[in-house]
């Protein structure tokens, strides 16, 4: 990610009054991390799976708090059951940002199934979401995606794609 897309992903946190962010290192986000850990209004709470994260940030909501989970799309699979049983049976919404592996452009041929599986599953658990390409739309996909999910109490999703994370 660019100087332009980190500082981007960050305000539009602070915008939308995150200050829990739970997260999975994942490669094509490796400039954000370092950023988000030096922030002094967010807290980070590196985890170690993708549901583990989801139930961190399901308790940060039920707190009164915002917070996010920031993953690679693969992690999708990884936290199905609890996305389910926060969001389905639950109505305790996550907001997740995740990176587009398997995208158009993809070179690294492992990672091709997570761009198959990641709208089907998305769709499955009724999940909207928003694949953003351009730094500039950031900020906008990260409002959209609280106020809808705290209006609706289920999850969403943006997905940092395109030149935003190559």
């Amino acid at each position: 990610m660019n100087k332009e897309s980190v500082d981007a992903v960050i305000s539009g946190l602070k915008k939308a009054g995150v200050s829990v962010v739970c997260y999975l290192p994942d490669s094509l986000l490796k400039e954000l991390y370092p950023a988000l850990d030096a922030d002094p209004d967010i807290r980070t709470i590196p985890v170690t799976n993708e549901g583990e994260g989801a139930a961190i940030c399901g308790g940060v909501f039920l707190s009164g708090r915002k917070a996010a989970l920031i993953m690679e799309n693969s992690g999708l699979r990884a936290s199905v059951e609890h996305l389910a049983r926060l969001g389905l049976g639950s109505g305790i919404p996550v907001i997740m940002l995740m990176s587009h592996r398997g995208d158009l452009g993809e070179n690294n041929w492992w990672a091709i199934p997570h761009g198959i599986t990641m709208e089907p599953i998305l769709d499955a658990l009724r999940i909207p979401y928003r694949i953003v390409k351009d730094a500039g739309e950031i900020g906008q996909a990260i409002s959209d995606s609280y106020a809808w999910s705290h209006t609706a109490y289920h999850h969403s999703a943006v997905v940092l794609s395109g030149g935003i994370v190559r």
